[in-house]
């Protein structure tokens, strides 16, 4: 007797007695040979399988790395050093995953720089996107949980001082950061409660968002660079015109992909797996000196443009973001027309008054925060007729460009000590971070738009 939740079962022999119990061949089908992505995706498509590809080498290698691993203040530097020389292959594992952490961030960077060319962020995608920005807030944490664990001079001290942050929020900042810590100092508690988020915790909220992220996107379908919809147009079967199966089509493209990418992380694994003290710095080769602070504290370099704001917040640059935001504020009245929409210059108010009476210091926090933050709003920021960057006026490349160029200084002057001109420049490069999001309801419509072609475009290589 039927009992409606049968599935219809086409395999025979072993497959067939599984398929009967779970649904083997119908996700196969559903999520990679019947899964129809665009036929004209080019090699920024690459990172996304790339950045699944890191995810399992991070698992793997740190599985390996707790087995000889000592969360313990006493012991934690010593147990690196034992994996280091005397594990066998110890060296090896240690640099695949310091490396991987490094290369994590690289494909995710160029993941969501993909997303910000193609417009992969529109409708209907807003939710990928989301759930793929709550990963790179996760990755973010477990790096920096991951960070302290080598109980060296650098990531001791840098945890130190990302933690007392936190006191600059006011009223429930002291105790936030010794609710963090555990302790009045990073101590022994500290680097137990890091080492269980870092391996237990954070893992699997980001094993569940990145089976959200890849659950939404064989939903609503991949995007593509001519920002077109496959599923608007299908054949008598109901195959998209413009798709072709993601196995074995993709499944060889990504392939290739991997390789390339396996060739540069051994290079750099065995050639230059410190390199040149951004993926590994040389104070961490230095045994935690709680009495000892190094002559410079500076975050790894995937933190480093959003330490750089942090860092440029002075008091001065407090009063420019009053102004601004007293400017926006003002801007935001002029365009109400009636009393319920007066939400936003009320906020704007409330926010500039709230800069007055606190520290610039906690200000900083909020500008790192919500220099991450605002990527969640981008699906509702962006105004433009069409998604991809290839049918959108030049203005909105330059823009682009002029975004991406701001956040690579910021990287850069966050590796830097900090000076009066170097300050000023990130002080800039933090505007035109924000301009950037802010101003996209105004300046995306703006333009000449080249229209969409009907069908993707495809030429094969």
């Amino acid at each position: 007797m039927a009992t409606g939740t049968e599935h219809k079962v086409e395999t025979t022999g072993l497959v067939g007695w599984i398929d009967r119990r779970f649904p083997l061949t119908a996700t196969w089908k559903a999520h990679l040979s019947e899964y129809y992505a665009p036929k004209n995706f080019n090699f920024w498509y690459f990172f996304g399988s790339l950045a699944l590809l890191v995810l399992v080498n991070q698992i793997v290698t740190g599985i390996f790395l707790t087995m000889n691993y000592k969360p313990d203040s006493t012991l934690a530097f010593a147990s690196v050093e034992y994996i280091m020389r005397e594990v066998p292959w110890g060296w090896l594992i240690r640099y695949m995953h310091s490396t991987g952490a490094s290369m994590f961030f690289v494909v995710v960077y160029l993941h969501m720089f993909r997303g910000l060319m193609y417009g992969s962020y529109r409708k209907p995608r807003e939710l990928v996107w989301i759930f793929g920005c709550a990963i790179f807030l996760c990755l973010m944490a477990e790096a920096f949980f991951g960070y302290l664990l080598p109980w060296g001079q650098m990531s001791f001290w840098g945890a130190q001082v990302i933690v007392n942050l936190f006191s600059a929020i006011p009223f429930i900042g002291p105790d936030l950061s010794l609710w963090i810590r555990g302790d009045y100092v990073v101590s022994d508690v500290t680097l137990n409660r890091f080492f269980a988020l870092h391996v237990i915790a954070i893992p699997l909220v980001l094993l569940g968002l990145v089976f959200a992220h890849i659950v939404a996107l064989h939903e609503v379908g991949s995007g593509n660079p001519d920002g077109i919809e496959i599923k608007e147009k299908k054949d008598a079967d109901g195959k998209p015109l413009d798709g072709i199966p993601f196995h074995p089509y993709y499944s060889v493209h990504d392939f290739m992909g991997v390789c390339i990418f396996l060739m540069i992380f051994a290079a750099i694994v065995f050639f230059a797996p410190e390199m040149g003290g951004y993926f590994l710095e040389a104070n961490n080769f230095i045994p935690a000196n709680p009495l000892q602070t190094p002559p410079e504290i500076a975050p790894v370099w995937y933190f480093t443009a959003f330490y750089a704001m942090l860092r440029a917040t002075t008091d001065p640059f407090k009063i420019v973001l009053m102004i601004v935001i007293a400017v926006l504020g003002v801007i935001a009245l002029v365009r109400a027309r009636g009393k319920w929409r007066v939400g936003l210059p009320v906020l704007a108010a409330l926010v500039v008054l709230a800069m007055y009476f606190t520290q610039s210091k906690f200000w900083g926090v909020v500008v790192m925060g919500s220099a991450v933050i605002s990527l969640f709003f981008l699906p509702w920021l962006d105004r433009a007729p069409v998604k991809s960057i290839r049918y959108r006026p030049l203005f909105h490349k330059v823009f682009l460009g002029i975004f991406v160029a701001a956040f690579l200084t910021l990287a850069f002057l966050g590796t830097k000590p900090p000076s009066p001109a170097g300050t000023l420049i990130a002080q800039i490069c933090a505007l035109i971070y924000f301009a950037f999001f802010l101003g996209m309801p105004v300046w995306t419509p703006l333009g000449t738009f080249k229209k969409p072609p009907e069908r993707v475009r495809f030429k094969p290589h």
